[in-house]
């Protein structure tokens, strides 16, 4: 039954700002409005100074973490968040569980009922870390992994949720379409799966390995979960594997040098929704400014080898996000996890946009790539498409960064 949104809205405040907060969370937004972030959550702390109710947003870029004292501060940031115009409430207290949802007309469905936990104590920052999937998880004692690889794939499950809309099902006229290139012994394909199946998600997962012995392994690995229906394994390259129907997410961790410039060249073919890479090494771009003098009055970056090979790894990211955002995506470069874990740290993350590019932006890159006299992987495949692998071929990049027809 819906209820008026002021009156639902002053119960979640009274929640929020309640002792027995354990956490709560508001994402989504309501019909014709767009909140300034696109998640929310809040939970209690103790740290030295006290008590702290801590609030972590997220433009959807990057997230923000504050704590704040209880009394005005925590009142007026409570205030501000009630403000936005979040489509869904989601208020966990130690005694009950309070979902709040804004109907298209404006007012609340709200459901209500008993805590289904114990209380627990607010959690000071020694804690354990709160990871997206459980280490104690069943999956994990067939998949296994280091501690450290853990870390790596629930800072890319992170990465994943920032990218994925609130409701992606709205978005698709059937399952969501996944595929992990260069998946290895398929650590993140298995997680990634049983993360967004946990979310309620109807998902197909295909995972594209060269290996025919890796194929087999990670074929048993699926029966074994009981998830071969949904979960398959072929042997061959990311450049020509077949995968079919087209997915609408495209995931490759750590793909050696050019194979990450494959996998984006894919992705593009396929016109996918949503695309993660995390590069690896840069030895093809590396290998180019070694090969020329750098242009003036930048020989300082090139002249020492240690400059010159991370130069070429900022340079080899900044192309490829480029050369994505001509082909119809919105292209971003973060880092996904701390660099404790892994130098090999940097995630291209984009999303179809299907946008038109301006004259400005093919110029922008075509006089970066001029300049430095280098061609990228990425670009090479993207304009040398064989003619029957893609119905909506690319155009080629002619000079100036003009399309050739």
């Amino acid at each position: 039954m819906p209820e008026p949104l002021d009156s639902a809205l002053a119960e979640v405040r009274s929640m929020l700002l309640g002792p027995a907060l354990t956490r709560a969370v508001a994402a989504g937004r309501r019909r014709g409005q767009r909140p300034s972030v696109v998640r929310a959550e809040l939970r209690p702390v103790a740290l030295k100074a006290g008590a702290r109710l801590q609030i972590a947003t997220s433009d959807g870029a990057r997230p923000y973490t504050r704590n704040v004292a209880p009394g005005p501060e925590a009142d007026a940031a409570v205030e501000e968040l009630l403000a936005e115009p979040f489509g869904n409430w989601h208020v966990e207290t130690a005694d009950r569980t309070l979902q709040l949802r804004v109907t298209k007309s404006g007012e609340a469905q709200v459901h209500r009922t008993a805590a289904a936990r114990p209380a627990t104590a607010p959690s000071g920052h020694d804690r354990a870390k709160e990871y997206l999937l459980d280490p104690g998880d069943p999956i994990f004692t067939e998949i296994g992994g280091s501690a450290a690889k853990r870390r790596q794939v629930d800072a890319f499950l992170r990465a994943l949720v920032a990218t994925l809309p609130t409701e992606p099902a709205r978005e698709l006229t059937g399952p969501l379409r996944v595929v992990d290139l260069g998946c290895g012994n398929a650590y993140l394909t298995f997680a990634a799966y049983r993360y967004l199946s946990r979310l309620g998600l109807d998902v197909e997962l295909v995972g594209v390995d060269v290996r025919e012995d890796q194929r087999r392994r990670n074929t048993e690995l699926a029966e074994r979960l009981g998830w071969a229906e949904r979960v398959r394994f072929v042997a061959g390259t990311i450049a020509d594997a077949v995968v079919e129907p087209a997915p609408d997410l495209v995931l490759a961790l750590h793909a050696c040098d050019t194979a990450t410039d494959e996998a984006l060249a894919r992705a593009v073919r396929w016109e996918a929704r949503w695309v993660l890479a995390a590069p690896c090494c840069h030895h093809d771009i590396a290998a180019q400014l070694r090969a020329r003098p750098a242009p003036a009055p930048y020989e300082l970056l090139t002249r020492q080898g240690i400059l010159r090979e991370r130069f070429a790894d900022v340079l080899t990211d900044a192309l490829r996000a480029g050369l994505l955002r001509l082909h119809g995506y919105r292209a971003e470069v973060v880092e996904f996890v701390d660099s404790a874990h892994t130098p090999r740290n940097l995630l291209i993350r984009a999303r179809r946009t299907d946008s038109v590019p301006t004259a400005d932006q093919r110029t922008e890159y075509r006089e970066l790539v001029a300049q430095w006299q280098v061609t990228p992987r990425l670009e090479m495949l993207l304009t040398q498409l064989p003619p029957d692998r893609s119905p909506n071929p690319v155009p080629p990049l002619g000079p100036a960064g003009r399309s050739v027809n």
